[in-house]
């Protein structure tokens, strides 16, 4: 059995340039892309260690046999914040729809939700003192 390792979520769109331009507004760095010039097929974008992986639905049915199906919206992808309430108003304000507006959860969470532009799930957490 071989060893399995660095893990990471793929979202797969039909506008690469667009998804990875709304994360790196969020503070995500690019540390790969293909093809290196021109419209990419998919770029790597790494915040804090967790890497987020944007395809092409297009390359990844090409490529790789594979039908992407966007319809559902299965994952989400989870950031925490130290501003909940500050982080969603900014994000609605630059476009982002709100899923959900920041609200107390539990006894030591503040949580919203915004989609980003394929309308993917970003859950912005809070923990609470």
């Amino acid at each position: 059995h071989g060893v399995l390792s660095s893990p990471q979520i793929n979202v797969y769109t039909h506008d690469v340039g667009r998804l990875s331009a709304f994360y790196t507004g969020l503070g995500f760095r690019e540390r790969f892309r293909t093809p290196a010039q021109g419209a990419p097929a998919h770029v790597e974008l790494v915040l804090d260690g967790f890497t987020l992986g944007i395809a092409a639905v297009e390359a990844a049915a090409g490529d790789h046999g594979l039908r992407p199906d966007l319809g559902g919206r299965p994952v989400e992808i989870v950031l925490f914040t130290d501003d909940a309430d500050g982080d969603h108003a900014r994000l609605v304000a630059a476009g982002a729809p709100s899923l959900s507006a920041p609200h107390d959860f539990l006894a030591h969470l503040r949580l919203a939700w915004v989609a980003d532009p394929d309308g993917n799930p970003i859950q912005l957490a809070q923990r609470r003192g």
